[in-house]
C-alpha cells in the first residue's frame, strides 16, 4: 500500500483507527506545504511519533530533514526545540542546570531544551558520547534525573535526531545503547527531478524554509488528539501468524553468519508497535505481513553489526538485512 492510499476499510475497528488516518491526512497535507516531496520519509516520522518512539533521519546536508522535524512539530501544535551538536557540547546543556540567582539568593534551577515536546538534535554524532549518553534516560523513561531530582518530560517526548552519513571527521558513532533506543532509522534521499524543480520554484515565488507561518503551516491535530490517537494501537489486532513472523525476522537476524550481532527483544518490540502504528495511520485495524516487511529496515538496520567477512565484501546493513528479510517465510 502506497503512502497515498486514502481509502482505508475500517471495517469493524472504531473511532480511534479513524482518527488516526484523519490525523494522517491532516498532517501530510499541512507538511506538505512546505516540504516537496519526502512523503516516505513523512509518513514514517508520524509512524514513530504515533507509536511512541524516536526517530533517527540520516541523509546528506540540505534534504530537508531539519524543515521536516520543524513543519511536523508545527502540523501537531508542539512545542519544539532544536539542539546543535557541537564537540563542546556538555550534558548541562541539554538536561539544564542551577544558576545563582542575586534576587532570592538562591539557587534555581534553569531547565534545558530537552523540556519540550519535540527535540530536534541536530547532528548528533558530532557530540562525543558522554553528551549523547545524556539522551538516554531522557528517551527511554521520558523523564531525567537532574540536581538530585527526577523530573517528568512531557508525554509528547519524542527526540527527532539527524545525522550525515558521509561526513566522519570531528564524528563520534553512537554507541550500540543509543542506537537501540531509536525506533526508526529513516534514510533521508535526494528529491526526484519533478521534485527538486518544484522546490526551485517555490523558492523563486519567495518561499522561506524558517518561515512555516508565511508558508501557511498550521496545526491540524492538537497534542491532546494525537495522544489520544494513540489509543488506535490498542484497537488493531494482530494475528498470531503475524507476530510469529516478527519474532523470526528479529530472530534471523542473530543466526545469520553475515552478522555479528543481531537485534535484540527490544527491537520486536519496536517492530510490532511500528507496525500497529503504521495500520492504524493508514486506516486498517489489522497488521499485515507487507507493513512488517515495509518496517524491517527502518526498525533494525540501525542495530546491526556486520561480521568481517561481510564488511570485507563491501556488504551495508541493509544489503544484508535485504538477504535476512528473503529468507524468512512469509505468513500467508
Amino acid at each position: 500500500m502506497s503512502v497515498t492510499d486514502t481509502a482505508p476499510p475500517y471495517g469493524s475497528h472504531g473511532t480511534a483507527v479513524r482518527a488516526a488516518h484523519d490525523i494522517r491526512e491532516g498532517v501530510l497535507h499541512e507538511v506538505r506545504k512546505a516540504v516537496v516531496g519526502q512523503d516516505e520519509a513523512l509518513e514514517l516520522m508520524l509512524c514513530g511519533l504515533i507509536a511512541g518512539g524516536h526517530v533517527l533521519l540520516e541523509g546528506v546536508p540540505g534534504v530537508a530533514k531539519t524543515l521536516m522535524a520543524k513543519a511536523l512539530a508545527r502540523s501537531i501544535g508542539a512545542d519544539f526545540k532544536r539542539i546543535q551538536f557541537t564537540p563542546d557540547l556538555m550534558p548541562a546543556d541539554i538536561l539544564g542546570t542551577s544558576v545563582f540567582d542575586l534576587k532570592s539568593q538562591a539557587f534555581v534551577l534553569v531547565k534545558g531544551p530537552i523540556f519540550t515536546d519535540l527535540l530536534l538534535a541536530d547532528e548528533i554524532n558530532r557530540a562525543p558520547a558522554k553528551t549523547q549518553s545524556a539522551l538516554l534516560e531522557a528517551m527511554q523513561e521520558r523523564g531525567v534525573s537532574l540536581e538530585g531530582r527526577n523530573l517528568t518530560l512531557s508525554p509528547l517526548f519524542t527526540v527527532f535526531a539527524t545525522q550525515n552519513p558521509v561526513e566522519s571527521e570531528g564524528t563520534y558513532p553512537l554507541p550500540e545503547a543509543q542506537l537501540d533506543r531509536f525506533l526508526l532509522k529513516i534514510e533521508v534521499g535526494y528529491p526526484a527531478p519533478d521534485e527538486e524543480d518544484a522546490i526551485l520554484a517555490s523558492v523563486h515565488r519567495g518561499f522561506d524554509s524558517g518561515d512555516l507561518t508565511r508558508a501557511g503551516v498550521n496545526a491540524a491535530v492538537t497534542k491532546e488528539g494525537l495522544l489520544a490517537a494513540r489509543t488506535a494501537l490498542n484497537e488493531v489486532t494482530v494475528e498470531p501468524p503475524v507476530l510469529g513472523y516478527i519474532r523470526k525476522l528479529v530472530a534471523a537476524t542473530r543466526t545469520s553468519s553475515r552478522i555479528r550481532l543481531g537485534a535484540g527483544p527490544r527491537a520486536g518490540v519496536h517492530l510490532l508497535l511500528a507496525a500497529k502504528a503504521l495500520a492504524a495511520l493508514r486506516g486498517r485495524g489489522f497488521v499485515t505481513p507487507d507493513d512488517v516487511r515495509f518496517l524491517a529496515g527502518p526498525v533494525l538496520k540501525h542495530r546491526l553489526l556486520l561480521s568481517p567477512d561481510a564488511e570485507l565484501d563491501g556488504a551495508t546493513p541493509s544489503d544484508v538485512l535485504r538477504e535476512v528479510v528473503q529468507g524468512v517465510e512469509v505468513p500467508r
